[in-house]
């Protein structure tokens, strides 16, 4: 900035105080001094940005974005940042040695508008090995570069001409190089060039961009450790679902486990497959509250709970009754201190249903928790109107159990909470999308393909801020030809007559190879019910790909199997059925009790 005075002569109009003209000419501020004020400037800004921007986000990518685009356009003209690739999966890096122990891979660049650097290495992809050179030394050590003149890079660098354009945009008159160094790890490097810019980089301009790099790679280290971290807690949460696909004689299954977006990351959601005797299959979908390994843990705490208790056989309202209590012991175990170890199950909700093929019914309870939806052939699809109970944890509440029919070919959805509910979003919105996405289905398709269409048909755009677990089911159904039952009188002259009408109907199965483990087995039961339990006495054979012999009895009586000793003359009724079959047990219901037994069909069991 210049400033002209005038002295001299005065003009017509002007006071007579000289003769001349004398223009002074004084220089108030220097070009040099306007270039410093300016880089001053935006030094101070860059310093600012960075404590306000760094460490806002735990995406390792994220961070590089946000890093190089802090840089660009104001102080450099192209920043990129090339990170070890053990960091970008949450693990440490190893020696960034120059035999290529850990490779860098190119993370994220930005440019200013007008730079051509097309022929720069992309995002995406990994760095050729640099030789040892005086350029790679000071970065592996932690130390930073400063390159005033771009050309020395070709000595310094070691490459070949034809490749240096990975290295070295086209125009550049300055570089300086940071490595990203935190907790005495090197994970990576950050290169800022100047082209546009006409002043090249100084010694301070190399101090703010190891200031501000030492800043970032504190905060990328987090994001690294955070990524080890989700990626363990998403592997243990994995590791606890039971495959993603699977089959029973009563239904195909496919469920989806999807974490949240975030900080919520993993949680206590779940979905179960259980196969039940007598070819039912059990349903479970829950939620335990809280995100992270704890909630992770207690999920799996009551995973386990449940598949105990299924195999107890119990029916759902008393299964949800039972892992009640056991929630409520762990939240007294975890107030009181005696388990300071063990994660808290502070809270649960869950839907246990259980199907048979048979009879082509679902009996459902649930605990506090959204109801299935059923998809039936030429139907449209409606949410099961099941009787709604109180979550895990309260206690001192019955859950009451709700049966439905379902047809051949039906498509059951159960889901958690993360799916149809969203941020200030209201849940029947998000349960009227489901029913949405699901009567555009088509029951037929494969339940994987189906699951995603949901999926993408009923979550937003946005990321989702709680977990989903999401089960389908397409429901199978046993032909009358399939199942033979009969009613017997509480007489035991009735007995052989039972086992003639068994032998008759695994001839007609021709299955004759399992007639006389068959006749033992209900020789042995059907006396022993109308001994002890008195009649009517249900008989029934199921032949898929097992043989179930069932019998039933008014009885509430639980059988137990015992060793008899050499002088008792009975109690190895049991023992005998236990040798010949592959399977037994006993389940309550409402009229009684029910003894079954399996046996494999062509040498092939379930």
């Amino acid at each position: 900035m210049f400033q002209v005075v005038r002295l001299g002569a005065r003009s017509a109009g002007e006071p007579a105080s000289g003769a001349r003209w004398l223009v002074l000419v004084t220089q108030a501020e220097t070009a040099v001094q306007t270039a410093e004020r300016d880089s001053g400037r935006r030094r101070a800004g860059l310093s600012r940005a960075a404590a306000t921007t760094i460490g806002a986000s735990l995406d390792v990518t994220g961070m590089a974005e946000i890093l190089v685009n802090l840089l660009v356009p104001d102080f450099a003209d192209l920043a990129t940042v090339d990170l070890a690739e053990p960091v970008l999966v949450g693990d440490e890096p190893r020696h960034l040695d120059t035999g290529g122990d850990a490779r860098l891979r190119r993370t994220a660049a930005a440019q200013s508008p007008g730079i051509s650097a097309e022929d720069l290495l992309p995002v995406g992809e990994a760095l050729p090995p640099l030789p040892d050179s005086e350029l790679m030394r000071p970065l592996m050590e932690g130390r930073p570069v400063l390159v005033s003149d771009v050309s020395v890079l070709r000595e310094t660098l070691g490459v070949a001409p034809e490749s240096l354009l990975l290295f070295v945009p086209s125009g550049a008159h300055s570089s300086v190089a940071v490595p990203l160094y935190a907790r005495g790890l090197v994970l990576g490097c950050v290169t800022v060039w100047r082209s546009q810019l006409p002043s090249a980089f100084s010694e301070e301009d190399a101090a703010l961009l190891q200031d501000v790099v030492s800043r970032a790679a504190l905060g990328l280290d987090n994001a690294r450790r955070y990524t080890r971290e989700h990626r363990s807690a998403v592997a243990l949460q994995r590791s606890l679902l039971p495959h993603s696909a699977l089959s029973t004689p009563a239904a195909d299954a496919a469920g989806v486990y999807q974490s949240a977006s975030g900080a919520g990351g993993v949680g206590g959601d779940w979905f179960d497959v259980i196969p039940l005797p007598s070819l039912r299959v059990a349903f479970v979908v829950g939620d335990a509250v809280g995100h992270g390994i704890d909630a992770t843990a207690a999920m799996a705490r009551l995973r386990t709970a449940v598949q105990t208790l299924a195999d107890l056989d119990l029916d759902p309202g008393e299964l949800l009754t039972h892992l009640d209590d056991l929630v409520l012991g762990f939240s007294r175990e975890q107030t009181s201190g005696d388990s300071p170890s063990e994660p808290a199950v502070l809270g649960a909700t869950c839907l246990y249903a259980v199907y048979d093929p048979v009879t082509r019914r679902c009996a459902a309870a649930t605990a506090g928790h959204p109801p299935p939806a059923l998809l039936s052939p030429g139907e449209e699809p409606a949410f099961v109107r099941v009787l709604p109970g109180p979550p895990l944890g309260v206690g001192e509440v019955p859950f009451e159990v709700t049966e439905f029919g379902v047809p051949p070919g039906s498509v059951l959805a159960f889901f958690t909470d993360g799916l149809v509910g969203t941020r200030g979003g209201d849940i029947e919105e998000g349960m009227e999308r489901l029913r949405n996405s699901l009567a555009g289905a088509d029951p037929g398709r494969p339940l994987g393909e189906i699951s995603q269409d949901i999926l993408d048909g009923v979550l937003p755009h946005e990321p989702v801020a709680d977990e989903i677990a999401l089960l389908l089911a397409r429901t199978r159904a046993l032909s009358s030809d399939q199942v033979a039952e009969w009613q017997l009188e509480a007489d035991l002259a009735l007995v052989g007559h039972a086992r003639e009408l068994v032998t008759g109907q695994l001839s007609e199965w021709k299955l004759d190879e399992l007639g006389f483990a068959t006749e033992l087995v209900v020789s042995e039961l059907v006396t022993n019910a109308i001994r002890y339990a008195g009649g009517p006495v249900g008989l029934r054979l199921i032949r898929d790909r097992v043989l179930v012999c069932e019998v039933s009895d008014p009885s509430s009586t639980q059988p137990r199997l015992r060793r008899a000793r050499e002088t008792d003359e009975g109690g190895r009724g049991l023992f005998l059925i236990a040798q010949v079959t592959d399977r037994w047990g006993s389940r309550f219901t409402s009229t009684g009790k029910t003894i079954w037994t399996e046996q494999a069909i062509g040498g092939s069991a379930v």
